[in-house]
């Protein structure tokens, strides 16, 4: 079987690139160019014609990489050819005409490199997030992964692991042998070397989620008080409606936004006051949510509206800024119990002191991506995988072994499948899908 896929983006463009795999790809090859496949991984000039005939479709490079050499670990091939809609359209027609050819699924050549043992799971999750990096930090974190220091030290947890579990199943099968009473010691302070270790990696404030996903800002406060007309100016377009009349924002409004290669997912709320509308009662309750989720908190006020016997009571925390604004209107001496927050005085409307607010934000956001663990966490999978190691490990350390071997041995068990499902070291067809189905289709 072959599949074949573009692998350069859709539409019009200078070049396009085709990418073919498959057990047959060397036959395929000879039916659109009517000549053998060029030296392995040499870039020559090939006449591209249809199948069976000698009507020209293209002129462009052909690329031959023979398995197991080669990305997938099959044979394979990448067609560079102009990058019209009607050259790239002709190229995949013919060959979808070719016997047991046909067109690859999201992910498909990356799932193959998996597969045939070419990288693990963990670099195939990096590619994704490589190629769909948008901000600086992101293609540094993908890069990082990559490199393979992640999977290093999940391999090198989950070998320990397979050493301690092969001297407890050694009393398992061979119970008439006597562990030594320092051995089976030996084995419990390995095991909680191992989950501290686990544990030191999970304590990282979810930086590598973060990264990947965006740092989640939410712009919280009362009604009219100028939150969309800020999301609206750090975004650079009109995001949210922005309206005099009390109540217009009732829903809550996201923008993804790079600053300074920081991936930033910034909300607008509605605003929070006492209604008797059922519609904005809900989008309040999804404020207050948002404010809770969120990495950092913007509370928009006016010097009018400053009372802490209200939500600033509740919300006013760390991970906020307080921003007053509508300076321009005027405004009285603030009291002390603001004041110790550090407040930024601003104008939205005048474009007063907004480049101190983004500063403070880049501050917050250096300070949030800072992580001194190498081994980064970026999806909730492999999260998910070292909690349930570090329990199974815990479970194993609460047993009296010698007592209950059989049991003991389940519990470690676990915990290494745990980890091998990070990597892709244990029968992980059922996350599979989920991963791969992220790619684009020629990838």
């Amino acid at each position: 079987m072959n599949i074949y896929a573009l692998s350069s983006g859709p539409g019009a463009s200078g070049i396009a690139v085709i990418r073919i795999s498959g057990n047959y790809v060397k036959q395929a090859l000879m039916l659109l160019t009517n000549s053998k496949p060029p030296r392995p991984r040499v870039a020559t000039i090939k006449k591209f014609n249809k199948i069976n005939s000698s009507e020209l479709i293209d002129e462009g490079l052909l690329l031959w990489f023979p398995g197991p050499e080669s990305y997938t670990g099959e044979d394979m091939a990448e067609i560079h050819v102009h990058g019209s809609i009607a050259v790239i359209r002709s190229i995949l027609d013919q060959l979808s005409k070719i016997d047991d050819c046909r067109l690859a699924e999201p992910g498909e050549f990356t799932k193959l490199a998996f597969q045939n043992g070419k990288i693990n799971l963990l670099k195939a999750e990096s590619i994704s997030d490589l190629i769909s990096a948008e901000t600086e930090i992101q293609r540094q974190q993908a890069i990082q992964i990559m490199s393979g220091k992640s999977s290093e030290k999940f391999n090198s947890l989950r070998e320990s692991l397979l050493k301690i579990l092969s001297n407890v199943e050694a009393k398992i099968d061979f119970p008439e042998e006597d562990l030594q009473a320092d051995v089976i010691k030996n084995i419990k302070i390995k095991s909680e070397k191992i989950r501290k270790e686990i544990e030191k990696i999970l304590d990282d404030q979810k930086v590598g989620e973060r990264i990947r996903e965006g740092f989640k800002i939410a712009i919280i406060g009362p009604a009219n008080a100028g939150k969309s007309s800020l999301l609206n100016h750090l975004s650079n377009r009109d995001v949210a409606i922005v309206s005099e009349i009390a109540g217009t924002t009732r829903d809550v409004i996201e923008a993804h936004l790079n600053l300074d290669g920081y991936p930033v997912v910034i909300s607008d709320t509605a605003g929070i006051r006492e209604s008797h509308d059922e519609i904005e009662k809900k989008g309040i309750k999804l404020a207050l949510k948002s404010a809770e989720d969120a990495d950092l908190n913007i509370i928009v006020i006016e010097p009018k509206s400053i009372d802490f016997t209200g939500f600033l009571n509740d919300l006013v925390s760390e991970k906020s800024i307080i921003v007053i604004n509508k300076i321009d209107l005027g405004y009285k001496n603030i009291n002390q119990q603001i004041e110790k927050f550090n407040p930024i005085f601003l104008s939205i409307k005048n474009e007063t002191n907004l480049d101190e607010l983004i500063n403070r934000i880049k501050d917050k956001l250096k300070n949030k991506f800072v992580s001194s663990n190498e081994t980064l966490i970026t999806r909730e999978r492999h999260r998910q995988s070292l909690e349930a190691c570090v329990q199974n490990l815990r479970n194993f350390e609460e047993k009296n072994t010698q007592e209950d071997f059989d049991k003991a041995a389940e519990d470690l068990r676990l915990a290494t499948r745990h980890l091998g499902m990070i990597v892709g070291k244990v029968d992980v067809e059922e996350i599979l899908g989920s991963i791969f189905n992220d790619f684009c289709i020629g990838k």
